[in-house]
């Protein structure tokens, strides 16, 4: 009895049930893996906090902060958790790892079933974890890393025969049907860097300040607010370095004014081709932010859900934060878990209007939490 009362006492000289390290243990938290472990005295083991065995009862439970304290129990390592080894995100994060690396180093994307044989887990089991770890397939990735590839061979001093096949593709013509989704632009105008590419913009005036309207020939690039024009437009040039920037007529200037007006009424929308430009996982949440209703919200981790990664939740604030179209992509309508207003590029006073004049029978929003100045996710 008398050795139970001590394993029941933490390292920290609390009883374990009181200790907030017991609470990770019952919660199975793999983010406490390797912060510290457990030892159970009833079945003489040690374990790490996420080990999936059935919760002990805390009189017998010992609490260490060093692997070396648990192994001085005497007791014998777990061989459900492996507490002695790496844990299982460390695993599941090298064979993820070992995954891209053999895609970029491959000439020709590997099949799914290559992969998962080299890596040592099922195709579908290797499937999931991948997008779960990336966000994109392994096919997605794949096809990311080959367009990278033709990018870098088309700026270099290659010609574009040579960066086609440079890139793993086997012919032309495969090349050809892709090619404008996977740079933008044809091949030859990337190849000059974008130089031939026109851009027309014009500055307008809004309630919420100066509005900067930016177009290619495909839809709208960019919908820009601040307080400066003269900002505005420097900083459509740092989006678009290499493109040709024409100030728009009055005919375009007919465009801003319907913009304008979807900054004084943001509910109603915006009938009017885009131009959007992203990753694919981009443009996986820019396509969820565009389905939210005006007059409702969505958190990150709501956003992360509905494109089917649960665990994507900062990486959806950082594609919310690098949105180049301002109310037609309405990143504004994307909060905090508690309803709070996060950080918005163009001002969180603005995202607070915005959500107020698409939704005017509202209460009172919850006030933004500390640091909402920046994009943060929850």
């Amino acid at each position: 009895m008398a050795r139970t009362m001590e394993h029941a006492k933490g390292s920290r000289g609390l009883p374990v049930a009181e200790d907030p390290r017991w609470a990770r243990v019952l919660a199975r938290d793999r983010t406490a893996d390797g912060q510290f472990w457990y030892s159970v005295a009833t079945t003489g083991v040690y374990c790490r906090p996420s080990c999936p065995s059935r919760p002990a009862n805390p009189e017998n439970v010992g609490l260490h902060e060093t692997l070396e304290a648990a192994r001085a129990t005497g007791f014998r390592p777990c061989k459900r958790c492996k507490p002695d080894g790496p844990s299982l995100d460390a695993e599941n994060a090298a064979i993820v790892a070992k995954a891209c690396r053999l895609i970029e180093s491959s000439d020709a994307p590997p099949s799914l079933a290559d992969l998962a044989a080299a890596v040592g887990r099922s195709p579908g089991y290797l499937h999931r974890l991948f997008k779960a770890s990336t966000g994109l397939t392994p096919k997605d990735y794949a096809v990311g890393r080959r367009a990278a590839r033709v990018r870098d061979n088309l700026t270099a001093d290659n010609t574009v025969t040579e960066a086609i096949y440079d890139a793993g593709f086997n012919s032309s013509g495969r090349f050809y049907e892709k090619s404008t989704e996977m740079l933008g632009m044809t091949p030859s105008r990337y190849r000059a860097g974008g130089e031939n590419e026109d851009i027309r913009f014009a500055v307008g005036a809004s309630s919420l300040g100066a509005i900067l309207v930016a177009s290619s020939a495909k839809g709208v690039a960019a919908i820009l607010i601040g307080d400066d024009p003269d900002d505005l437009a420097r900083d459509l040039q740092d989006r678009f370095p290499k493109a040709r920037l024409i100030g728009g007529d009055a005919q375009y200037e007919a465009l801003v004014a319907k913009v304008v007006g979807l900054v004084e009424a943001p509910g109603l929308g915006l009938d009017l081709p885009l131009d959007v430009r992203g990753t694919a996982f981009q443009q996986r949440v820019w396509q969820a932010l565009r389905e939210i209703p005006a007059g409702e919200t969505a958190s990150y981790t709501d956003i992360a859900l509905r494109i089917g990664l649960p665990k994507a939740v900062r990486a959806v604030a950082g594609a919310c934060a690098a949105n180049n179209i301002a109310l037609a992509i309405p990143c504004h309508r994307v909060v905090r878990n508690d309803g709070a207003l996060s950080g918005y590029a163009w001002g969180v006073e603005r995202k607070r209007t915005f959500l107020e004049r698409e939704k005017p029978a509202l209460g009172p929003r919850p006030a933004a939490g500390p640091g909402e100045g920046g994009m943060k996710a929850e």
